[in-house]
């Protein structure tokens, strides 16, 4: 779908505002900041909380820094693990007062603390860490008309065709009233323009406005983004239903979406939960779910190819290994010591680079693995250095639903690329 994002002015605006402030004279220090407060009431740490497989703040993070207009990107908040993970995202860090720290502390008070600190700043564009579907070309577009026309603030909003009516209390037994219809002559949606409101995804203002508690003020305009980029985690918060959502619109990064041939996985830690059960007997007996199973049955039959490996002191012997193939429906290589070696081997034998990879590990020796997978992924009970390299943490541990998880985000992406492709064949059809 095409992206009919577009910017109008507001009714305030007056030309004699134009060149007030002499902006095209003057080089001016242009921030992002993201409010990221550690106390969010309905989602624990939502602002770090996967979606997706990254984090809820890293998804505005990547489309600001990869828009390349402004001098520096801050995450505002109180909490050392958001902190962390705005850094690991390559913003800087702005820890907060407990004064505006409270439930009841407004942004606007945020960010003029925040302004207080930084005489630097000029413009200042607030970007909500639960707008996960924002693209740098809607922040680009929106910072053009600051930049180039002199506006004092610009904000997003979104189209919609929803009928309103006053909110009457049943024990008030009065009837309720359109606010903006006829309800004799109810429009079709092709004949009415419907409303705008704000989507919550930015709001730029000038430090003046900021610090005069005064923003949206002055030459305001707003800048239009379609209903599909406009996701609001604060209302959807079914978050199945959000990633799906971000899947399909979201921003992944600069590179082209690749879509993954082979996927190599280890077996202990991600395929299996690490122990090995003996029983009376003397048999050995490792544990794996069948969701597991399914979900690499599912990868195969949509064309990618799958290798199991495990490590000579992996608890899963060369017998058990055998029936795991068998039962998985794919190559097991047991003893694999050196896994990058042996990874590129196989790759340089089906003729695939790293970025047609997808590389779901566990500990050490998977490390260089994930780093260089064009897909990578680690179950949520990893080690920290795993978690840290791989691309994509995944909710589940290993053994239980991990690698489930990880082909199930490898679908979807297929999807989304497939999608692509099928929009930007529509759009040269059209010409």
């Amino acid at each position: 779908m095409a992206d009919k994002s577009k910017l109008t002015t507001g009714a305030n605006a007056s030309s004699s505002q134009q060149s007030s402030n002499g902006w095209s004279n003057k080089r001016r220090h242009i921030t992002a900041l993201i409010l990221a407060r550690g106390g969010s009431k309905g989602i624990p740490l939502k602002n770090i909380k996967l979606l997706a497989g990254v984090p809820l703040v890293g998804w505005v993070l990547r489309a600001a820094l990869d828009s390349d207009l402004f001098d520096s990107v801050w995450v505002s908040t109180d909490h050392d693990e958001i902190e962390k993970v705005g850094k690991a995202w390559g913003a800087q860090f702005h820890r907060r007062s407990l004064e505006v720290s409270q439930d009841s502390s407004s942004s606007l008070e945020t960010m003029q603390e925040f302004v207080r600190q930084r005489p630097e700043v000029d413009v200042i564009c607030h970007i909500q860490a639960t707008s996960p579907c924002l693209h740098p070309r809607h922040l680009r577009e929106a910072l053009q008309v600051i930049l180039d026309q002199g506006y004092d603030s610009v904000f997003s909003v979104v189209r919609r065709h929803q009928f309103r009516w006053v909110e009457v209390k049943q024990t008030e037994g009065r009837c309720s009233k359109p606010l903006n219809i006829n309800p004799s002559k109810r429009p079709r949606r092709q004949d009415w323009d419907g409303e705008l409101c704000e989507n919550g995804s930015f709001y730029i203002n000038t430090r003046e406005l900021i610090e005069k508690g005064v923003p949206q003020t002055g030459k305001v305009t707003y800048y239009e983004m379609p209903p599909e980029y406009s996701v609001d985690i604060d209302v959807d918060i079914d978050w199945p239903v959000a990633e799906q959502r971000v899947v399909r619109y979201g921003y992944f990064g600069k590179e082209e979406l690749e879509v993954v041939n082979l996927l190599f996985c280890s077996v202990s830690g991600c395929l299996t939960d690490g122990h090995l059960y003996i029983s009376i007997t003397g048999e050995e007996m490792v544990s794996i779910n069948s969701r597991d199973l399914m979900g690499i049955h599912m990868l195969q039959k949509d064309g990618v190819e799958v290798i199991l490996i495990s490590s000579k002191d992996d608890p899963v012997s060369k017998t058990l290994a055998d029936k795991l193939a068998e039962r998985a429906g794919c190559k097991v290589m047991h003893g694999v010591e050196q896994r990058q070696v042996v990874v590129e081997r196989l790759m340089k034998e089906r003729g695939l680079v790293w970025k047609k990879v997808a590389y779901l590990g566990t500990d050490i020796l998977d490390v260089d693995c994930l780093n260089l997978a064009g897909l990578s992924a680690a179950a949520s009970d990893a080690p920290a250095e795993a978690l840290n390299a791989a691309k994509y943490n995944c909710h589940s541990p290993a053994g239980r639903g991990a690698v489930r998880e990880f082909t199930d985000h490898i679908l979807l992406l297929k999807k989304k690329a497939k999608s692509k492709m099928d929009q930007d064949r529509t759009d040269r059809m059209s010409f």
